[in-house]
């Protein structure tokens, strides 16, 4: 299960991709219009800027835009970004790979093989889909 924080990171993500080009949002928009505590969503907006995935703009007509297109945005990375690894078992991590402390074999145990191919599986479309994608697909969803 992703975390709240993953959930705010990603509505906004979301509010900036569909925001007016070169315009982005304020905070303050950005908050009331997802409906997303401000507090919060200043410490979410921060690692994504750090990252690269968006800039800001300080001043009277300042906010946030995104930097990268939608279509190079891909969510299994955003979502590690903010949520750190999401492997289900430590030993199934690419990112913090670290051996179950239990673990007598990794090749044989049940618990790894019972989860490594749903993993890789879940991963791959993690790792494939694009906020393009996901935009696309919601709007297709509100028109039918």
């Amino acid at each position: 299960m992703i975390s709240q924080r993953a959930r705010y990171a990603f509505k906004a993500i979301v509010a900036l991709a569909r925001a007016e080009a070169g315009r982005g949002l304020n905070i303050r928009e950005l908050c009331a219009q997802e409906h997303l505590p401000r507090k919060f969503i200043e410490q979410i907006l921060s690692s994504l800027r750090v990252a690269g995935y968006i800039s800001s703009r300080r001043g009277r007509d300042g906010g946030y835009e995104l930097l990268k297109p939608v279509d190079l945005i891909h969510i299994g990375p955003l979502l590690r970004l903010v949520d750190g690894p999401i492997a289900p078992l430590p030993c199934l991590s690419r990112t913090a790979y670290r051996r179950c402390e239990d673990c007598i074999s990794e090749s044989a145990c049940e618990l790894r093989q019972a989860f490594d191919k749903p993993y890789a599986d879940y991963l791959s479309q993690l790792e494939n889909l694009t906020l393009a994608q996901v935009i696309q697909q919601a709007d297709a969803k509100k028109i039918s």
